[in-house]
């Protein structure tokens, strides 16, 4: 379902984008008729995903890097997954999807938050995955991975946009959080 309305919302927007464009040009009386379009999304092989500890037992920093030949779109937020679960983590604050512009050789970063080991409810796995796009199948990684070796409790996982610093998706997810 995120997949399907994720990239739905992602060529809205390009196509918004571009009618846009075209429109400003044609009202300002410019000679240029050539409209404004975004790139395409990232092919998955030319991007490299990793997942590391946050500085909490429930945190994990992510990142995605483009090591393309040229510019291209990943979504805004970032697909996580918990595996054997349903559903993803959803955005703080709470965002649709779009685009996010990575030119070559660009790093994005953002934080994922899960429960707090030490709590009650929600389910214990073995791993999550990351996805710079819906579109792509993403990277596994082992809870310990992401320093927690106990496993990923997960209960209303949450995740920031990408950003452009570990320290601005990090307070990014602080500010969303209180």
């Amino acid at each position: 379902m995120r997949l399907r309305s994720a990239l739905t919302s992602a060529l809205t927007v390009a196509a918004a984008l571009t009618l846009t464009a075209t429109a400003a040009s044609a009202t300002t009386g410019s000679t240029a008729t050539r409209a404004v379009s975004l790139p395409g999304i990232c092919p998955e092989k030319t991007l490299d995903v990793h997942a590391s500890p946050g500085g909490q037992r429930n945190v994990a920093r992510i990142s995605v890097t483009n090591h393309g030949d040229r510019a291209c779109v990943v979504d805004r937020i970032p697909t996580i997954t918990f595996r054997g679960l349903d559903g993803s983590a959803e955005a703080v604050p709470p965002a649709g999807s779009g685009p996010y512009v990575l030119a070559r050789g660009e790093r994005a970063y953002a934080t994922v938050r899960t429960a707090d080991p030490a709590a009650t409810e929600g389910h214990v796995v073995g791993s999550l995955s990351v996805s710079a796009d819906p579109s792509h199948l993403g990277v596994t990684f082992r809870a310990a991975t992401v320093g927690m070796p106990r496993g990923v409790h997960v209960w209303v996982p949450v995740t920031t946009l990408w950003q452009e610093s570990r320290a601005a998706a990090d307070s990014a997810l602080a500010d969303a959080l209180g």
